[in-house]
């Protein structure tokens, strides 16, 4: 008898083992994709049966030895997190950050400058790796601020205009050299220090590699003390290495190297601080021996010219600013020399003519970044007389003029001169430079007043003016020997190079980096 036919039901039960198999395989393939690669929880849209636990711990290897355990924050996981944002918080750029700043948060909190119950703000932080890694070591009242938000890590706020009132936040964060990068520095640093509360401290990762940079930065803060500074390692190309400078606000405490005024000007009485006085050691030599032929020699002299801003880094000043005294045509000095060779850094300054002879007036007016200050400085404010002399040794440049000399008008009276003489206004430089800028400025002058420097420079020193004024270049006159007559010294100036070499001496050895102008 035979047996009955089993083959077609066999075929059709091995055909459904395949795919319930098959099935299988697309779901767990697909569950191990989404909590090895993106990291995630599973949810209906990510094709899964279940969610992971909040508290669940995500290890994934970080750059450098081991791994790295991240506990998966709810904030950052809940499902209002764009799919990008949750591959970004994965990504290895974002776990080697969060490393590098929970180990820089746990040295704080080890040397009782963060504890975990302190309120805490990260500024300029995009994406709020900062922010993430305070969390993460239990700092959990913690937020951070950027131009564009990054929920739920990071708010809408901006340095100089942070959105929170004063005394909030017992530690403020500012990483990546995120302050030296700000178009308001002192805005930014005036935020930190008002909502920052008393005894709170304020921790700033920047590049100032130098003295002048480091003391730059301090003047920034006015009302907190230095605690400590280190040098540490970065994290990523774009930052190698970097100071962690620690700050801690002080109430009524005011610190700064010089005697300030209650309007925030320099007193009468200043001294160069020692970190300026450094770059006068590394000046060029002055030229000790009277050239003969000083409009070659002086001129090539500008070669051998250290600048302030190659031997060192400028970025924190709040305003750059270069002022021109005796300015004469736009292409004189500020449009050949000063726009196209002074080394700003990137910077960006406001620039000063000061200028009384009307003949170079108009020129300015289509300057529309130089402002012109159409006056005589001089050592206060008074009606002057502006001789129009026609010296041979200087070169013609407009209409026959000479470059003339400034005196009072009473002066004048008693004869001496028969030329050309035009009535001025001088103003009171050095009170004006007071008014003007702060020791806050990144602050270049040149001047040349046709002798009027041996009034000047005194009376610079006499008000304090002199110590807001980083750099200068001047150009001494005396009884030079004349191009045009060999064997003839020019009338025009009483002072010999012996007492202009005098000048330039005194102000070095006062700590003023001055260099010689031609």
């Amino acid at each position: 008898m035979m047996e009955p036919t089993v083959g077609k039901p066999s075929f059709l039960r091995n055909i459904l083992v395949r795919v319930l198999l098959f099935s299988v395989l697309i779901i767990v393939v697909r569950f191990a994709y989404v909590v090895t690669i993106a990291g995630e929880s599973c949810s209906l849209g990510d094709f899964c049966f279940f969610s992971l636990p909040d508290n669940f711990n995500l290890v994934t290897i970080g750059a450098g030895t081991g791994a790295s355990g991240i506990t998966a924050n709810k904030a950052v996981r809940s499902n209002v997190v764009s799919p990008s944002r949750r591959d970004m918080y994965t990504s290895k750029e974002w776990i080697k950050a969060v490393n590098f700043y929970s180990s820089v948060f746990q040295d704080l909190i080890s040397e009782g400058y963060l504890s975990q119950n302190a309120k805490s703000l990260c500024v300029e932080t995009q994406y709020g790796q900062d922010v993430f890694a305070l969390k993460e070591i239990g700092v959990g009242d913690s937020i951070g601020i950027f131009k564009k938000s990054s929920k739920p890590l990071v708010i809408s706020g901006e340095g100089h205009r942070i959105p929170f009132g004063g005394n909030t936040f017992d530690f403020v964060f500012v990483g990546g050299a995120r302050l030296e990068k700000a178009s308001k520095p002192l805005d930014f640093a005036s935020e930190i220090v008002r909502t920052l509360k008393p005894e709170g401290f304020a921790v700033v990762h920047v590049r100032a590699k130098d003295e002048y940079s480091f003391n730059s930065f301090l003047d920034l803060f006015n009302s907190c003390k230095l605690v400590k500074s280190r040098d540490i390692d970065g994290f990523d190309s774009s930052l190698p290495y970097s100071r962690e400078i620690v700050l801690k606000k002080e109430s009524d405490l005011i610190l700064g190297h010089r005697e300030n005024l209650p309007d925030g000007n320099v007193a009468n009485k200043c001294s160069v601080p020692g970190y300026k006085q450094a770059f006068v050691r590394k000046a060029e030599p002055l030229i000790m021996e009277e050239p003969l032929k000083p409009w070659i020699t002086m001129k090539r002299n500008i070669k051998n010219i250290k600048y302030l801003p190659s031997m060192a880094d400028i970025s924190f000043k709040n305003r750059y600013v270069y002022v021109d005294v005796g300015a004469r045509s736009y292409g004189s000095s500020i449009g050949s020399w000063f726009k196209k060779q002074y080394p700003k850094q990137n910077k960006t300054f406001d620039v000063y003519a000061i200028e009384a002879d009307k003949t170079f007036h108009g020129e300015y007016k289509v300057k529309k970044k130089v402002k012109l200050l159409p006056y005589a400085a001089w050592v206060r404010n008074e009606t002057l007389s502006f001789e129009i002399n026609h010296d041979p040794d200087k070169e013609v440049v407009v209409k026959g003029r000479g470059m003339g000399r400034i005196q009072p008008v009473q002066s004048l009276s008693d004869g001496g001169f028969d030329g050309e003489v035009d009535r001025i206004q001088g103003f009171d430089f050095a009170d004006w430079l007071k008014n003007t800028v702060t020791d806050k400025d990144f602050v270049v002058m040149k001047m040349d007043v046709e002798g009027t420097e041996f009034d000047l420079i005194p009376r610079l020193f006499e008000t304090g003016a002199i110590c807001l004024i980083d750099e200068v270049f001047l150009e001494c006159h005396y009884n030079r020997w004349q191009r045009c007559c060999p064997g003839q010294r020019s009338p025009k100036y009483e002072k010999t190079y012996a007492q202009c070499l005098e000048l330039f001496t005194s102000l070095r050895q006062n700590g003023v980096l001055v260099h010689q102008w031609w």
